[in-house]
């Protein structure tokens, strides 16, 4: 059945994986970026018929939060949490400004969003929400502890709210993707990334499509008894 569904951080590479595969399954998709204008442009016109609407916000901040909330004007019938950001360094490098924007985009935002889109979802007594998490945030990482912090906390979240609507008949789940091929590893040297594959079982990085069908297929009723489940796509690492 067709749903309308709201990505966040479409114009990253596993958001617009996810708007692609959902597009290609016949969904409706209102679409969030901040700051890579280009690619949503590329990715609207490559499924045009399957974009209802998009919004550039910030979610670092209180009013973009704001605004985005005031997009979403009308009830939807999933939500695909990808946007984020990474932060790369020592932790007591990091300033408070770092910390804060993290909070805001990784636990903030989805806190804030969930609460807005769930009322029609509860009183419709269907409705299912996909959080992008990390594996950092199972493991941890050192050189990312802050963003490890916060991934543990989309998890925690995850669990949380899933046994707490889950009888309003709403699944609530995560990805939890391993190395994939983003521009988030480009901090990596070729041979860092060779050092990385040669430690995961299958040898090689992740493809974004193959987060997307995870996302997919939590999303769809093929999934209609798994809830607060965290599934793990990393090859095995």
């Amino acid at each position: 059945m067709r749903k309308i569904i709201f990505i966040t951080g479409a114009s990253g590479a596993i958001g617009s994986a996810c708007a692609r595969q959902l597009a290609s399954e016949g969904h409706q998709l209102l679409l969030h970026y901040n700051q890579n204008q280009q690619a949503m442009e590329t990715l609207c016109r490559d499924i045009p018929e399957s974009v209802l609407g998009t919004i550039q916000a910030d979610l670092t901040t209180d009013e973009g939060l704001s605004e985005l909330l005031r997009f979403l004007s009308f009830p939807i019938d999933q939500l695909v949490y990808a946007g984020g950001m990474a932060h790369y360094g020592m932790f007591q490098d990091m300033t408070n400004r770092d910390m804060d924007d993290l909070l805001a985009v990784h636990v903030k935002a989805p806190w804030r969003i969930s609460q807005h889109i769930l009322p029609s979802m509860v009183s419709r007594r269907s409705g299912a929400i996909v959080l992008v998490s990390s594996i950092w945030g199972e493991r941890g990482a050192s050189f990312e502890v802050a963003y490890s912090s916060v991934k543990a906390a989309q998890i925690g979240f995850i669990k949380g709210l899933a046994k707490e609507v889950g009888p309003s008949g709403i699944r609530v789940n995560a990805v939890t993707p391993g190395a994939i091929e983003t521009s988030m590893n480009n901090h990596l040297t070729e041979l860092e990334k060779q050092h990385v594959a040669d430690d995961i079982p299958m040898d090689r990085f992740g493809k974004v499509s193959e987060v997307a069908d995870a996302v997919s297929f939590l999303l769809s009723d093929r999934a209609s008894y798994v809830n607060g489940h965290s599934m793990q796509v990393n090859g095995g690492w």
